[in-house]
């Protein structure tokens, strides 16, 4: 003979949220006042905990289930985003720009990259990186269709190419955005 495991879980929720007072969220699961008095017994909460046979049932809310989905595989994004602007050259400003870390966050996170400590600037681009960045910049901006007014596919854009020519992403992220701005994009 075995207990059902949900009937198990929704008493011992019940049971919780009464000690602490929370009497409307034991209402919210199904609930009466004479289940809940009910509960002040324990040979009731016994037969109640120990019954084979379910007395409860578990619905989805596939709506609030898909948005919590979607905010975790954001999260993996934003992270996987902001580890790929680090390994390829972002200062710390552009992180806290974009996703709001401090100082301290992107410091760790260079940290568990195993990313060495950042001297000073990043040296400015010598004027052949400038014209070979400024060219490759007009061919992945049309043919990606860039939305000049949305960051992020600016940056998205940015990251290919300072991997692609092996510069800092600050660097080309400086060049491009100072572009953008002049009306040059």
């Amino acid at each position: 003979m075995y207990a059902h495991p949900l009937n198990q879980a929704v008493i011992a929720q019940a049971l919780y949220d009464l000690r602490n007072g929370q009497l409307r969220r034991c209402q919210s699961m199904g609930f009466g006042a004479r289940d809940l008095d009910a509960l002040k017994n324990p040979e009731m909460v016994s037969v109640l905990a120990n019954s084979q046979v379910p007395w409860c049932s578990v619905t989805i809310n596939r709506d609030v289930l898909q948005r919590l989905l979607q905010q975790a595989l954001n999260m993996e994004q934003e992270i996987a985003t902001i580890d790929r602007m680090l390994r390829l050259g972002a200062s710390t400003d552009m992180v806290n720009g974009f996703y709001g870390l401090t100082n301290q966050e992107v410091a760790l996170r260079r940290e568990i990259l195993d990313l060495p400590k950042r001297k000073g600037r990043h040296p400015v681009l010598d004027e052949t990186q400038d014209t070979e960045l400024w060219r490759k910049w007009k061919a992945v901006n049309s043919s990606r269709n860039i939305d000049l007014g949305d960051e992020t596919s600016i940056l998205d854009a940015a990251m290919d190419l300072a991997e692609g020519m092996s510069l800092p992403l600050s660097v080309v992220w400086a060049a491009i955005k100072n572009w953008v701005d002049q009306g040059f994009g």
